[in-house]
């Protein structure tokens, strides 16, 4: 490999790019698409993309708003992966960054795409729709769109700090449905069977059973069907958790000793339950020491200053790339200040010189970080090992 693009080339091709990719942020913050319902945003992306080089395929994998976009050398000795978010949230549109931080992404790959002609290695930018609710990384990585990558990375913005070892909660959302008799339940209640009574003991029984887990686990739900009338005995109850632990395997033993208690509430009542995941199950983020080693790194060089990591952050479906590929999500700061997500200061920030700014700064760690890969063939191999390791146990 020779005449190996350096930092200055692709900060140059970043700077030159800025304006127009920062007008696109801008326009994806003025007009907010809820997750599932990104066709204006993710058009308008993959225009940009096509403009710059990449052979798009959109839709993807069946997903009317996911795109894969590539340039460079499917065999080639390495492969990059730049994740792209853009879905916004009900009435208070970007705040959680998306338009932003998914414009960093955008800015990285189109200043690499070029570049890509004199490197041996392939670049791919997923658009990832729907983050907010059901997570569609999550069906993308089951039908296997990251296997085989060396790293998938993204940033996501922050109000406040930056770190780059992010963790996350494994996730399950489910749904049990109770079913038993109705009656009146004044005049001849001993003919019915109760299901919110069954709803309620599956509760008691959850409750008795956060004793004997462990203290990051998250366990907690609502009633979201409890009958139709005070006089008649529910025929149907319906109760709806989010279930949460560290690791994706210990999560899965508590999911069993919790449909334990299920079976359990419906046998004392006399009822029969169901249970479904009403939601994509997310995956916790495997953590990758060498890839998190080499992007702190890269934010040292830029003069970002870095915090201590927080621990668990709730849910990601980024989890459940890093169960397929190394991966990691690096969160950046881009107000210089407190300010919490999902609020509509948030929503504020994320627009204008400062969050211009930090667009700029967070495409030079993607960009950099992908050119490190693409270059370090001992890099590449103690991500796979710190992959592997870690998948392991």
């Amino acid at each position: 490999m020779t005449d190996f693009p350096t930092k200055d080339a692709i900060d140059g091709a970043i700077a030159s790019l800025a304006p127009e990719v920062a007008a696109l942020s801008d326009d994806l913050a003025a007009h907010p698409e809820l997750s599932g319902e990104e066709f204006e945003s993710s058009r308008k992306i993959v225009a940009l993309l096509r403009k710059g080089g990449f052979d798009v395929e959109y839709p993807y994998l069946g997903l009317p708003t996911a795109f894969r976009a590539v340039r460079g050398k499917p065999d080639g000795a390495s492969r990059v992966a730049l994740l792209v978010e853009y879905d916004a949230l009900p009435e208070i549109g970007h705040a959680c960054g998306h338009n932003l931080h998914g414009s960093m992404s955008v800015l990285a790959g189109l200043a690499l795409a070029p570049l890509m002609e004199r490197i041996d290695g392939e670049l791919v930018l997923f658009g990832t729709p729907a983050e907010e609710t059901n997570g569609a990384k999550v069906l993308m990585a089951d039908r296997g769109a990251f296997d085989g990558f060396d790293l998938a990375l993204m940033i996501h913005c922050h109000g406040g700090a930056t770190f780059v070892p992010y963790r996350s909660l494994a996730m399950d959302a489910v749904e049990f449905v109770f079913r038993g008799k109705a009656a009146h339940a004044a005049g001849m209640p001993w003919e019915g069977k109760n299901a919110l009574n069954g709803v309620q003991l599956l509760f008691h029984a959850v409750d008795m059973l956060r004793q004997h887990v462990r203290p990051e686990v998250r366990m907690h739900g609502i009633v979201s069907k409890g009958g139709a009338a005070p006089n008649i005995v529910p025929e149907t109850a319906e109760a709806r958790f989010y279930f949460r632990a560290p690791k994706r395997a210990y999560l899965d033993q508590i999911l069993a000793q919790v449909h334990d208690c299920a079976r359990g509430a419906a046998l004392a009542t006399g009822t029969e339950v169901e249970w479904r995941n009403f939601e994509f199950s997310f995956d916790d983020v495997l953590p990758n020491g060498a890839a998190e080693a080499m992007m702190e790194e890269i934010f040292s060089d830029l003069a970002v200053p870095l915090s201590p990591s927080p621990g668990a952050l709730g849910s990601s479906d980024v989890g459940n790339v890093s169960y397929r590929c190394p991966a990691i999500q690096p969160e950046m700061d881009f107000t210089g200040r407190h300010v919490a997500a999902h609020t509509r200061e948030f929503a504020a920030a994320v627009t204008g010189p400062r969050a211009h700014e930090a667009l700029v700064t967070g495409a030079r760690a993607l960009a950099r970080a992908a050119l490190r890969v693409f270059s370090d063939g001992d890099l590449r191999r103690r991500m796979k090992e710190d992959f592997a390791a870690n998948l392991s146990r």
